[in-house]
């Protein structure tokens, strides 16, 4: 995006323009990509305050949780890889004040790094949701987040159209385009909805529906404003669906799905994992998984669980044409999650039932 106001804003000759697309048509692409992705972890499960602010406070297996996330993309055919780490946290709050219902309070630090012009984003975020039980098997949740964010480019590593010498792009040669604000700032806002059915102990089902950037807050690195251009960042949808099945007491089956559009660009990942008791009691577990991102990549995960701590490691294995550039190698993604429960906690909260190992 950058790049192409760049050649608007300086009347770069077309045929540099060509020999730009011829060179580079890979990276371009992998910038579009990157664009129409947004920050995005394929272990959206584990990352639930970025997936859904709603899901702040919504935790069916304890009472709070502290969480942390990194995913690395690209890294076998770029020298600067696509970095994205995160971590967050949330607490459920006036149970005992608030008949069949709670809050949820919650945040997250995000910050993702790209490419070689170090595009960093930073973001900080607050979220609050309100969680209401309907009758004994169901609940309700909706909840928003705001934050700060903040983006920042290093141009010095950057090269342009009118630094192409006929052979490579040069810094020797001083380039016309000017990157006005290299560090910005704005708000964002996102808000969401979750209902969850619970039946009975062994049966869980739940969907969201969110909305990110719902403020539309506007993002450029240049300052004037140029005709016909829009710097605002459109709406990014995500809908999702998680169950979980307890088929005896060693096997946990839990089958999920995910879907994101932003202006016309999606994505769409399904699969399932199952968790396999192996003390007896839950307090050790081993995780094993298969998901696919339609037309992308074939992600298999593994994980363990040992009493409040959760790790959980992905691989996207790249099956779209992309794969004859990186081999296959797409991204590899860690998370770490670590629920508890409240020292004063009496055996009277509401909240949903979960399929669990744990009696």
């Amino acid at each position: 995006m950058y790049l192409y106001r760049s050649l608007l804003r300086n009347s770069v000759p077309m045929i540099q323009i060509r020999k730009l697309l011829l060179l580079l048509t890979f990276q371009v692409f992998l910038g579009f990509a990157l664009e129409a992705q947004d920050l995005h972890f394929s272990q959206w499960f584990n990352s639930p305050l970025t997936t859904n602010p709603a899901n702040t406070g919504f935790i069916p297996d304890a009472d709070y949780r502290l969480g942390a996330n990194y995913r690395n993309q690209w890294s076998s055919i770029m020298a600067e890889p696509y970095k994205t780490m995160s971590v967050w946290g949330d607490a459920q709050v006036f149970r005992n004040r608030i008949q069949s219902g709670w809050l949820g309070l919650g945040g997250a630090i995000l910050e993702d790094v790209a490419g070689s012009g170090s595009l960093t984003t930073t973001q900080v975020y607050g979220s609050i949701a309100y969680h209401q039980m309907l009758g004994y098997s169901s609940l309700l949740s909706i909840g928003f987040n705001t934050g700060w964010v903040n983006k920042r480019i290093n141009d010095a590593n950057l090269r342009y159209p009118d630094q192409f010498d006929g052979q490579f792009f040069s810094s020797k040669i001083t380039s016309n385009v000017f990157i006005d604000q290299p560090n910005i700032n704005y708000f964002d806002m996102q808000v969401g909805m979750n209902y969850a059915y619970f039946p009975d102990k062994n049966k869980y089902i739940n969907v969201g529906f969110s909305v990110q950037h719902f403020n539309q807050p506007r993002e450029s690195f240049f300052s004037s404003k140029e005709v016909g251009f829009d710097d605002r960042i459109q709406p990014r949808f995500i809908g999702f669906i998680n169950s979980s099945f307890k088929t005896s007491d060693q096997v946990i089956i839990n089958p999920m799905g995910y879907y994101t559009n932003q202006a016309g660009a999606s994505e769409a990942v399904a699969g399932l994992n199952i968790q396999y008791n192996l003390s007896g009691d839950g307090d050790q577990q081993l995780i094993g998984g298969l998901y696919y991102r339609v037309n992308e990549s074939v992600i298999p995960m593994v994980g363990f669980v040992y009493k409040n701590i959760r790790l959980m490691f992905t691989y996207d294995v790249t099956t779209s044409s992309l794969k004859q550039y990186n081999n296959g190698n797409g991204a590899w993604e860690f998370a770490v999650i670590r629920p508890g429960d409240y020292s004063e906690y009496n055996g009277d909260r509401h909240q949903s039932l979960c399929p669990t190992f744990k009696n």
